[in-house]
């Protein structure tokens, strides 16, 4: 029979920790990006961007955030499934049956080491690429191709061998009316373009900047000395390019911040003879702060349920804001050991591994603790 219920247990705790963590990782989610997506928005629409280029750019900043999100996430949603079974006396039912605080505990520390597992390959390879491919987006979006902030009646030369200038401008200088092209090739073609309306975005590969215009007409003369009459063209939609004077100019590689290498090239970068300038010291400080990280987030279950088991008369935020105290204060010491490793060139060991050995001992100290006053009480109160 117990061998039955045990893992009934467990599914049922399952069960009752996935839909608040996915409300708790998305509520997360949403305010660590909010701020960085209205700086960013307000980034590319004055640098004339794409909504393609939002997302793009905005999918990359995911893992990032992802990586402060799931231990938080785990953190809040078991510490508000631990208080509710315990106000429902559902967990001194629990321990009445036999089944030990630890026990109740185990199936949270198990999806804390899933997560933890997770945060490896998070940390170690996707942020990575994440932050290499959002920054060389972010300057493509910024200085690759044409993208002027016109005024209305001015010209602006584009550096094609082409003059443009519209009517009327507005949203930052990408929406043109009344709209008025006049190029020239090496041949001596002279081409009039006029439009109804236009619009600049960059081009989906960023190497240059795209004008869509709509409604117009090419005039186009092939000189006085061609033979060639000149012809007049009307189109519903028209696309060009304008390209950037110099278009050989591309981002740098990969591998420039220690933040932009995985696992196994900081490694190699530790053991051989990195080209890329970063210091030794800084790339050990990044692999033990990653290593770090992703190691203790297993033993976050245990003390959001240890602080969870508080008096049942006593507010539960106070055992919330020092859950959220106890963490935001191990990740700031982690990341003063991370700079103290980089900068200062100290040991990772007193610095980054002394306090990651003091918080898991803590969490699982405070979770024992906790599982054997629950037993005393439950002795003392039983019938003799």
């Amino acid at each position: 029979m117990t061998q039955d219920r045990l893992p009934t247990l467990d599914r049922y705790l399952f069960a009752q920790l996935l839909p608040p963590f996915l409300i708790s990782l998305g509520a997360v989610l949403a305010a660590l990006l909010l701020e960085r997506l209205l700086v960013l928005f307000d980034d590319l629409a004055a640098a004339g961007s794409s909504l393609a280029t939002f997302l793009g750019l905005l999918t990359d900043l995911l893992p990032h955030y992802l990586g402060l999100a799931l231990p938080a996430a785990l953190c809040v949603s078991v510490y508000q499934i631990a208080r509710r079974m315990s106000e429902n006396n559902e967990i001194d039912a629990l321990m009445a049956s036999g089944v030990s605080l630890i026990r109740y505990a185990r199936p949270f520390m198990l999806t804390g080491l899933l997560l933890g597992a997770l945060s490896v390959l998070l940390y170690g390879y996707i942020q990575p690429f994440a932050r290499y491919d959002f920054r060389a987006g972010f300057y493509f979006a910024a200085h690759t191709g044409w993208a002027p902030h016109l005024q209305a009646g001015m010209f602006a030369a584009t550096g094609s061998g082409s003059v443009l200038t519209a009517d009327g401008v507005s949203h930052n200088g990408t929406v043109l009316r009344r709209v008025f092209i006049r190029d020239h090739d090496n041949a001596g073609v002279v081409r009039i373009v006029t439009a109804e309306r236009g619009l600049l975005t960059i081009a989906r590969d960023r190497s240059a900047t795209r004008l869509d215009l709509w409604n117009g007409t090419i005039l186009t003369d092939p000189g006085p000395d061609s033979v060639k009459t000149p012809t007049q063209t009307h189109f519903v939609h028209s696309r060009r390019l304008i390209l950037q004077k110099h278009t050989g100019s591309s981002f740098r590689k990969r591998g420039a911040d220690e933040r932009e290498l995985t696992l196994f090239e900081l490694i190699r970068a530790l053991h051989g003879a990195p080209d890329n300038g970063i210091a030794a010291t800084e790339l050990r400080g990044e692999l033990h702060f990653r290593v770090a990280r992703a190691l203790a987030i297993p033993f976050i279950p245990a003390l959001a349920v240890a602080l969870a088991m508080g008096a049942k008369r006593r507010r539960p935020v106070l055992g919330l804001i020092l859950l959220a105290l106890s963490l935001v204060g191990f990740d700031h010491v982690l990341q003063l050991g991370h700079g103290l490793v980089a900068a200062k060139g100290l040991s990772p060991v007193p610095t980054i591994w002394l306090p990651e050995l003091v918080f898991c001992t803590f969490c699982l100290a405070v979770l024992l603790r906790r599982s054997r006053g629950s037993w005393r009480r439950r002795k003392l109160t039983r019938p003799s």
